[in-house]
């Protein structure tokens, strides 16, 4: 069976205006997801709505590797005349895409590299001071994502570096069974009783 998930995530954000709303819901829905998926190296992919936050939309792409977006398979795929007028970049707000890389687990598990999407995410993006990098990166690894992948209805968390994109140059990726699983008291308890943060 092929793999799920590989160690590249492409997201793509936009706000859409109420009035192309629906139309833009089906063209992605009925259309555009399918598309990508066709490209080799996309396993798989989901959309999102923000409950919290925003840009609203988001569409997340599992990627067997960053290289799957780079690769002349994504540039030049066979695109329909309704994706000529339709899509994010011609009508979305708040537009951004970037390109990640994996950098936490460590290496791709199978049982990461199996599993669906994730019912709801909760995503959290920050940059680093170059000096601190190393010690940050250490902590958020083996202290913070595992004590919140502790937390009820955390299904996991994966760390991402910027391939390619608009800064800030480090995400985190929490798979959630369902969306209020990141506003429990469980989870803010958690961020409350974390005073490890290098400084």
């Amino acid at each position: 069976m092929p793999n799920k998930k590989g160690t590249g995530l492409l997201m793509v954000w936009c706000d859409v205006p109420i009035d192309r709303e629906d139309e833009f819901n089906r063209w992605y829905n009925g259309e555009h997801i399918r598309e990508i998926l066709g490209v080799p190296g996309v396993l798989d992919a989901a959309r999102y709505e923000a409950v919290h936050n925003g840009p609203k939309h988001l569409a997340c792409y599992e990627l067997e590797s960053p290289s799957a977006v780079l690769g002349d398979g994504f540039a030049k795929r066979q695109k329909s005349k309704w994706s000529e007028t339709m899509g994010p970049t011609l009508i979305g707000e708040n537009f951004f895409n970037p390109l990640y890389e994996m950098i936490y687990p460590y290496a791709l598990t199978d049982e990461i590299a199996n599993s669906g999407m994730a019912p709801a995410l909760h995503v959290g993006r920050m940059n680093i001071p170059a000096e601190r990098a190393l010690e940050w990166n250490d902590w958020y690894d083996t202290v913070f994502v595992p004590n919140f992948e502790r937390v009820p209805g955390i299904i996991r968390g994966r760390r991402y570096k910027t391939v390619r994109g608009e800064d800030p140059m480090y995400s985190v990726v929490y798979e959630l069974e369902h969306e209020m699983a990141s506003r429990s008291p469980e989870w803010k308890d958690q961020i409350a009783a974390d005073k490890g943060t290098p400084k």
